[in-house]
């Protein structure tokens, strides 16, 4: 039979750390500490596969589950000396999400359930605290009706805030017993008006209740959000922990916290977190009370008036200080922990992986390999690299001036700049359109992470370096700047106050995510230092890698910059975009206007010399590595002016009237230009223009080669292929134009031709193809348009819907579609070797720069990938990983 409950607590447990899978990561991570004998509360685990068969079966719960439940709890009864739902001395739980990909604030929790209105008598007749018994009471009803019952959580807070001004206080812990009382009486009340039916009172109707609820949150609107932002299943579904109640929020004694064994924004080994005294985990994450740091190094550094938990509470601290080690040593990776300490006792509620920083990630990884703790493989891959992303992009001058008008918590590294804004759906609607946005929110909560994505920064005005901005951004590798208490935020008017300027929706601010600054306007930037850590860890990444990784660069900028990221040549030199230079494009629309072969060659001979010197800077960048170029792509009109004033400079240039012109657009005009007279089909109609190009490509390469520098080996790409006669016929005249520049310069040349595969029937006839093609370079962000028919400028307005409906996995111009157009691309491959067994083989399209698709590349045997310049070192690791994967 299934077994759908595992126990765990009194130093032992049912499960183990890699059964994350069937427990979660919580419950997994649970049952390790419970087995490495620290102090773990008891509790028990629902598996993931209760939540698959709970989603498969109209949301009702496998046969058998009840009974598997109700023998966990007699057992956690047992461990703890109370008995749920007892009216003399009740055990309270708390009931919590656990997928095995961790997802900070995405799922539902509840805390204090088994309360009602006899057992919170009881409460405060054990504890002695009748005052803790209704706060704890309080915040159950809170968590309970917002989570289970669907009452709003405003409704709460509102009531809150009302009694808090009626009783003249401003701090829950300045609240009496008799307050939380009240409070309590008005809550119920609230529960009743908004449903029509009391709270709950039954505990184990309250228990599966929230058991629901959180199976229930696995597909909420944000966690479905975050699970496509991260790539993380559906199908892998959550586990359910269900734990004895500890509680923090006793008295001066007890305190609560949220602890890293290194510091996730820089990686330093040293112990980092905040705690707070007499409260609740919840009050730490949320952000409703600002938390003291756990350590008196950071207490200095951070000019914070709070004591710190190493003197409030030393022998705590130290206690937790050895767990600390225990579970680094255990896990040989930096940990995410929650404790709570109760009268003097310490226990663990969670640890895990910790979200870090690219900088963390890098400075752990290459320091425990240093130090003997993991290998270098496993340091390889213990980095995302799409995380890189947050290294590759310009910080802040430090000479630059700044009006620095607010400061706050350093949350994630990094500079943004943009327009403020002041709520998610803002965030995203402005940055559909472009716009770079600041999200300025007094908290954020899960329902905001569309618009945290969106946006180039986050700053928040209360919160933690363990908030949900904090912890969010830093996984998202957005900067953030969290607890800028001294900005006041007011949504309805949509403006912020800070430092005695007031500023409005739509002004721009400079957020500093390293030292938690925040600035007017825009601040200049600097390049990035990637020596270090870096440096190490690409050094070893290099060593591990087979597949070569190029950039898409057609500019000496882009050129010079790739190389300085690790470029290995250019895999996608783009001609078309060297024609849009204002000394150029006048002879460009001429040769396009021209009525006559001749008239067109009489044009393109003007372009020659242009076309020849871009290429001589970018051989000369490349110093001998391999410089794919592709010949004209796109149709003739998109050079073509549009405006009347324009019209009139290209006739005038043209020496022709503004009518044969606007003739000329005319003919030119296309109802599907992406399947038109573009590509090789330009070529074969107008052969002046490769012809051109080509002699371009073999005269720099003779000049740079001739100067003493490095030999050039040019491979010139032919696209939009259809089938081998296309590529016969512009090979042979490539193969003329080479003759005749070598009898000019009286010297030798050497040289590629092949063509890009980016439609089906090219990849189908690869076979044939090779017969002409010396190489392949697949095209794969136009071959995923023709196979899908979809056009990616168009397909983002209903890709959304697509994705959440099960019918595509992800964006496939982001992350290559393995099934179909990775089909063609491994059919093409063994196609293309079977005729040409040493023919070279890469992909120039973006998915170059997507770990998962370099993945399949690596699979298929490819010789190279080819991406944007600031996506090279994310390659470079990626294709590491896939050959350690592999």
């Amino acid at each position: 039979m299934t077994k759908w409950v595992y126990g765990f607590g009194g130093g032992s447990a049912e499960g183990r750390s890699d059964m994350r899978e069937l427990l979660g990561g919580k419950g997994a991570n649970l049952a390790e500490m419970c087995n490495l004998g620290l102090p773990v509360p008891p509790g028990f685990t629902i598996t993931t596969e209760v939540c698959t068969a709970f989603y498969d079966n109209d949301r009702a719960y496998p046969d058998g589950l009840n009974a598997e439940v109700e023998t966990a709890l007699a057992a956690v009864e047992k461990l703890v000396g109370r008995s749920f739902g007892d009216a003399k001395d009740p055990l309270l739980v708390s009931v919590r999400s656990g997928a095995r990909a961790s997802m900070p604030g995405m799922m539902d929790t509840v805390l204090n359930l088994g309360l009602n209105d006899e057992t919170v008598e009881a409460l405060a007749s054990v504890s002695g605290d009748r005052r803790f018994a209704y706060d704890s009471y309080r915040r159950f009803i809170q968590m309970y009706g917002d989570v289970v019952l669907g009452v709003d959580h405003y409704h709460f807070e509102d009531i809150l805030e009302t009694v808090k001004e009626d009783k003249g206080v401003t701090l829950d812990t300045d609240m009496s017993a008799d307050d939380w009382a009240e409070v309590v009486e008005a809550f119920k009340k609230k529960v009743q008006s908004e449903l029509g039916q009391p709270f709950p009172q039954d505990p184990r109707e309250q228990l599966w209740g929230a058991i629901g609820a959180v199976f229930g949150s696995w597909m909420n609107a944000r966690a479905n959000t975050y699970r496509r932002l991260h790539n993380i299943p559906a199908s892998w579904g959550t586990a359910v922990n269900v734990q004895a109640m500890v509680f923090g929020n006793m008295g001066n004694d007890c305190a609560t916290g949220v602890c890293f064994s290194r510091n996730p924004s820089t990686g330093e080994d040293r112990f980092y977190g905040e705690y707070l005294i007499n409260a609740q985990g919840e009050d730490v994450v949320a952000g409703i009370r600002t938390p003291a740091p756990l350590t008196e190094i950071e207490k200095q550094e951070s000019g914070s008036d709070l004591i710190s938990m190493e003197a409030a509470m030393p022998r705590v601290f130290k206690e937790l200080c050895d767990i600390r080690e225990k579970l680094e040593s255990h896990y040989r990776d930096m940990q995410d922990m929650e404790f709570t300490v109760e009268s003097g006792k310490l226990y663990m509620l969670q640890t895990r992986a910790g979200k870090r920083t690219a900088k963390a990630a890098l400075r752990i990884a290459v320091e425990m390999c240093r130090d003997g703790v993991i290998s270098q493989k496993d340091a390889i891959m213990r980095v995302n690299p799409a995380q890189l992303d947050q290294l590759l992009h310009p910080t802040l001058d430090p000479e630059a001036d700044r009006k620095v008008v607010g400061m706050g918590l350093p949350a994630s590294p990094g500079a943004a700049s943009g327009q403020i804004v002041f709520s998610a759906e803002v965030a995203e609607e402005w940055a559909g359109k472009g716009r770079k946005v600041i999200l300025v929110r007094i908290e954020t909560s899960p329902e905001d992470i569309a618009g945290m994505h969106a946006a180039q920064g986050i700053l928040t005005s209360r919160g933690g370096m363990t908030s949900h901005a904090a912890v969010v951004a830093r996984g998202m590798g957005t900067p953030c700047v969290c607890g800028a208490g001294a900005v006041k935020i007011d949504y309805a008017n949509k403006t912020m106050m800070s430092g005695g300027v007031t500023l409005k929706e739509g002004d721009v601010i400079t957020l500093d995510g390293a030292t938690g600054e925040v600035m007017l306007g825009e601040v200049a930037t600097l390049k990035p230092d990637l020596s270090g850590d870096f440096s190490q860890l690409m050094e070893w990444a290099d060593v591990l890698r087979r597949l070569k990784i190029r950039t898409n660069a057609e500019t000496p900028e882009e050129a010079e910059t790739a190389r300085g990221f690790g470029a290995e040549g250019i895999g996608l030199c783009r001609t078309e975009h060297m024609f849009f230079d204002p000394e150029r494009i006048i002879s460009m629309r001429e040769m396009i206007l021209a009525e006559t072969e001749q008239g067109r060659r009489s044009a393109l001979a003007k372009l020659l010399p242009y076309q020849r010197q871009d290429f001589i800077d970018l051989f000369r960048i490349m110093k001998g590595l391999p410089v794919t170029i592709r010949l004209l792509d796109p149709p003739l009109h998109e050079f073509l002016p549009h405006g009347d004033a324009e019209i009139a400079e290209v006739a005038k240039a043209a020496g022709v009237s503004e009518a044969i012109v606007k003739r000329r657009l005319l003919d030119l005009a296309e109802a599907n230009p992406m399947l038109g007279h573009r590509g090789c089909r330009l070529g074969i109609s107008y052969p002046e223009i490769y012809e051109m190009q080509a002699r371009a490509i073999f005269e720099a390469a003779i000049e740079v080669t001739k100067d003493g520098g490095d030999p050039v080996i040019p491979e010139i790409m032919i696209p939009l292929i259809v089938g081998k006669k296309e590529l016969e016929i512009l090979k042979a005249a490539i193969i003329k134009v080479a003759a005749e520049v070598e009898d000019e310069k009286g010297a030798k040349l050497k040289y590629l031709v092949g063509t890009m595969i980016e439609l089906p029937r090219a990849a189908l006839r690869a076979g044939e193809i090779a017969e002409e093609a010396e190489f392949f370079s697949f095209g794969t962000n136009d071959l995923t348009q023709t196979t899908f028919g979809l056009s990616r400028d168009d397909a983002a307005r209903f890709l959304d819907t697509y994705i959440a409906k099960d019918i595509f996995a992800g964006d496939p111009f982001v992350s290559l579609d393995q099934d179909g157009v990775g089909e063609l691309v491994s059919l093409a491959a063994e196609r293309g070797r079977a005729t040409r067994s040493d023919i070279k083989l890469g992909i120039c399209g973006e998915h170059g720069g997507d770990p998962a698709s370099i993945a399949f590349c690596e699979a298929q045997g490819l010789d190279y990938v080819s991406c944007s310049p600031y996506r090279v070192p994310i390659a470079r690791l990626a294709a590491a990983q896939a050959a350690l994967g592999k």
